[in-house]
C-alpha cells in the first residue's frame, strides 16, 4: 500500500470520529447563540475541515517521522522540533474550536485556550520559519 494511501486512510480512521465526537466530547456552552440557517453550513465546513486536519495530523505523526528527519540533517532536537510542530499545526484546530464552543462567554477559560493554542502556534510557527530559512540559506 502506497504511503498516500496510508495517508488517506489514517486521516478517515481519526478525522471521522474527531468530526462525530467532537460536540459529544465538549458539549456546546448554553451561552452560545445558535447559528442561523444561513451560517450553519459555514460552520459545519469548518468542523469538516477541522476534523480533517486532525486526521491528517495524526498520519503525519504516524507516517512523517522518516522524511522530517532527512530534511533536518543532523541535529535530531532540531528535527523532532519542526516535525512536532506540524503535526501541532494541523492537530490543534479540532480541539481548539471545540472548546471555543464549549467555553462560552468564560474569560478565564478563554486565557486558557489562548495561551494553549495560539501561544504554541506562535511559537511553532517560530521554529517552522527558522527551518526554512536554515534550509534555504544552506542550499545556496
Amino acid at each position: 500500500m502506497s504511503t498516500k494511501t496510508k495517508f488517506i486512510l489514517i486521516t478517515l480512521l481519526f478525522g471521522i470520529p474527531a468530526l462525530i465526537l467532537g460536540r459529544q466530547i465538549w458539549p456546546p456552552s448554553p451561552m452560545m447563540p445558535v447559528p442561523t440557517p444561513t451560517q450553519f453550513p459555514f460552520f459545519a465546513f469548518l468542523a469538516i475541515t477541522e476534523a480533517t486536519a486532525f486526521g491528517s495530523g495524526i498520519a503525519f505523526l504516524i507516517l512523517g517521522w522518516p522524511l522530517v528527519s532527512k530534511i533536518g540533517g543532523q541535529n535530531k532536537f532540531f528535527s523532532r522540533l519542526v516535525f512536532f510542530s506540524i503535526a501541532w499545526y494541523l492537530i490543534n484546530w479540532w480541539p481548539h474550536d471545540n472548546l471555543h464552543v464549549h467555553n462560552g462567554e468564560d474569560l478565564q477559560g478563554l486565557l486558557y485556550i489562548e495561551y494553549s493554542f495560539h501561544l504554541t502556534m506562535i511559537i511553532a510557527g517560530g521554529i517552522l520559519a527558522y527551518a526554512f530559512f536554515t534550509r534555504i540559506l544552506k542550499s545556496k
